[in-house]
């Protein structure tokens, strides 16, 4: 018997035409595809849940690459060089199942820089039928000769409407009963995340009121007031840590990573629009520049007080 899928998964796109809201990224993969131009190294960047793996599992397929010959290596458990001296130990072996053989390597700007140089040696020199997926939310960590190595994909955030409809079918194919006020919920908190936006729905799809339902969007939903009024406090609040020490208390438990984006989000609407603060603006850029993956929380903490002290 099949067990049961989390939405996500049982709605992952199977063909390149059947992603959404990724309009530049299909068409460049179609177009190596059909002329058989397929790079050996290929960088996916772009915000998570819009689609990275989920084009490296359809290339798996259209490159004829058996189960054993596709690995999966997430960074954020696998960051060392053992790590790349795994792939050195088998990139030239022959496939066991299919016409080549393929290694993705998500989060792959999580490697050390000891790491990352390995991998680059192996990029330089890759056999012939072997093929290298990077995914990266985070491609400026990545040492500049990996970038300048790989052809370069990007996705993009989903936007509302497309999220929206995406929302409607599943929820209708799962036969949930949603207003359009819940939809709406559900995309102001998906963020642009395809992702995000099937896992919400799966939460609240069950529910049987629109007012259990706001609900549990909310109880998913980072509290986005919270994040503009820390931006807001970082940007003009002066040396007042207080007030950015009590945004943190109350952000507590989300996700730091999505915090940086919202406040570099507000950050650069601020530097854009030139006037006094433009200078603060650019502050707050640059100490954010650097994500909080491995510090969380305490590294979103310790940057807010670098910035309320300079």
């Amino acid at each position: 018997m099949e067990t049961e899928k989390s939405l996500y998964k049982k709605y992952r796109p199977r063909r390149l035409s059947d992603l959404l809201g990724q309009d530049g990224a299909v068409s460049s993969l179609k177009m190596l595809i059909e002329q058989e131009r397929v790079p050996q190294v290929i960088l996916l960047s772009g915000p998570s849940g819009c689609g990275k793996t989920t084009i490296g599992r359809i290339l798996k397929d259209k490159l004829d690459c058996g189960d054993p010959d596709y690995v999966e290596i997430n960074c954020a458990d696998f960051r060392g060089i053992d790590t790349v001296r795994d792939i050195r130990r088998a990139v030239n072996l022959r496939p066991m199942a299919g016409s080549c053989r393929m290694w993705l390597i998500d989060e792959c700007h999580k490697l050390t820089n000891d790491a990352q140089n390995g991998l680059l040696k192996i990029l330089e020199d890759t056999p012939p039928k072997v093929y290298f997926l990077l995914a990266t939310t985070d491609p400026q960590k990545l040492i500049k000769t990996i970038i300048t190595r790989s052809t370069q994909i990007s996705v993009v955030s989903l936007s509302p409407a497309v999220t929206g409809s995406l929302v409607r079918s599943v929820a209708e194919k799962e036969k949930y009963e949603l207003t359009e006020d819940v939809v709406d919920a559900i995309v102001e908190a998906a963020d642009g995340s395809a992702r995000k936006a099937l896992v919400i729905l799966e939460q609240v799809g069950g529910l049987e009121t629109e007012d259990d339902q706001l609900g549990a969007v909310k109880g998913a939903a980072i509290d986005k007031v919270v994040v503009k009024k820390l931006a807001q406090v970082l940007l003009f609040g002066g040396k007042n840590w207080g007030e950015a020490a009590a945004c943190l208390k109350t952000l507590e438990g989300e996700d730091p990573e999505q915090i940086r984006y919202m406040v570099l989000g507000y950050a650069r609407k601020v530097l854009l629009g030139g006037g006094a603060k433009g200078a603060r603006a650019f502050v707050v850029l640059d100490v954010f520049s650097g994500n909080f993956y491995d510090s969380k929380q305490a590294g979103l903490a310790a940057a807010c007080w670098e910035i309320m002290n300079q």
